[in-house]
């Protein structure tokens, strides 16, 4: 038994992650297999090489072999799963690497691979939304998937990464729904234009496009006439983005001369 720990330490340390995900470390735990010991070294470094090779359609099956050689809450079967899961993406095929993914964080929680797994599925999802016209469904899901990670591994260096990931995906939506706001201000329909503007700027209030926002209200209350509104949005500008263009001209700063001292007007 101990020969056969052995043999999986050393597979284990020869194996490199693939793409977003970091390389993970997991401990080992005694197999039961019913492939021999030869048998079994042999199949994940075969496994190993095709995948290093970015031999994916290779890879594949023979990770897949690893999963059925060993009993399912085997470490070495967990970081088969995984591996199999990062050939599928390598594939293209981000649906079904997802699914391969999710199974390892929902089937092996403790496992040390479950934060990057859900991370991993995270990324197959947004990978499927990469333009924000796009209909941002699995957009929404790879961010659901995100904010999972965060919950229920929040002090991984995986949790770390999915929350840039998350602000890449505000990103995303905050354009989307930029463009749909100015869509309607195009067409003078400018109560759904603010509705829009409105909630992009208290949604993504850190998105880069949210100066550029607050500016479009501006001009969308100009529109309606709502100068009150006008005023408390150029001096929400002012204060939190000052330095955006055309904002003195959009925003002029009004003196109070009735204040002013005698003499000076």
């Amino acid at each position: 038994m101990v020969q056969r720990k052995v043999l999986v330490v050393a597979a284990l340390l020869g194996t490199v992650a693939c793409g977003k995900g970091a390389s993970p470390s997991t401990a080992v735990t005694p197999l039961t297999a019913s492939a021999s010991q030869e048998e079994l070294r042999t199949l994940w470094q075969r496994a190993n090489a095709e995948y290093t090779r970015g031999r994916w359609s290779k890879a594949a099956p023979l990770y897949e072999r690893v999963t059925l050689e060993v009993p399912p809450g085997d470490t070495l079967a967990i970081a088969a799963h995984f591996r199999l899961a990062e050939c599928y993406f390598g594939q293209k095929s981000q649906l079904q690497a997802a699914r391969e993914f999710r199974k390892v964080s929902d089937d092996y929680p403790t496992s040390a691979l479950a934060p990057d797994a859900l991370l991993r599925a995270g990324d197959a999802y947004a990978d499927l939304w990469r333009r924000p016209e796009l209909d941002p469904t699995y957009g929404k899901t790879a961010l659901g998937t995100y904010q999972e990670l965060l919950s229920r591994y929040p002090d991984t260096p995986a949790a770390a990464r999915a929350r840039l990931r998350i602000s890449e995906l505000e990103e995303m939506f905050a354009r989307k729904d930029y463009k749909t706001a100015i869509y309607y201000y195009r067409l003078k329909a400018y109560d759904s234009a603010i509705l829009y503007l409105k909630d992009i700027a208290a949604t993504y209030p850190r998105a880069s496009v949210t100066p550029d926002v607050l500016m479009s209200l501006v001009r969308a209350y100009r529109a309606v006439n709502y100068p009150e509104d006008v005023v408390e949005t150029c001096g929400y500008i002012r204060r939190y983005h000052p330095t955006t263009p055309g904002v003195d001209a959009a925003c002029p700063v009004v003196r109070d001369t009735a204040a002013a001292p005698a003499g000076t007007r």
